[in-house]
């Protein structure tokens, strides 16, 4: 006879304990810090990342301040991230020297991150 305990599912400590608005702060979005080498270039975006005149000023700008307005990126199943937008600022905090980007982590399939990616005016 086989045991009905193992498809128990416990809640954790942390759960247990936590207020309704940690829970509700769980579920929403926040801008939280990646490290770059987790993040891969979404492989078909429109846009083209070129080192000119305005990506070294792009440099300068995050050398100075850092990166003002974080990136979008989503999950892969490898555990790292793919860049939905902000592949310009991904590219110049690499140029700079950062070793971590502001980013938004945000699930979407791919239908999701194509309109995404066409409402988007720059990266």
């Amino acid at each position: 006879m086989k045991s009905a305990a193992k498809n128990i599912q416990l809640a954790s400590y942390d759960d247990l304990f936590k207020t309704d608005e940690e829970r509700q702060a769980d579920t929403q979005e926040r801008v939280q810090s990646l490290p770059l080498d987790k993040l891969e270039p979404f492989p078909n975006h429109p846009f083209k990342v070129i080192d000119d005149d305005k990506m070294l000023e792009t440099v300068e700008s995050i050398k100075e301040r850092g990166v003002l307005v974080p990136i979008l990126v989503r999950p892969t199943n490898d555990g790292n991230f793919e860049i939905v937008s902000g592949h310009r600022r991904h590219h110049a905090s690499l140029l700079a020297g950062k070793t971590e980007i502001p980013a938004i982590v945000r699930e979407m399939d791919d239908d999701m991150m194509r309109t995404c990616i066409r409402n988007s005016s720059s990266s």
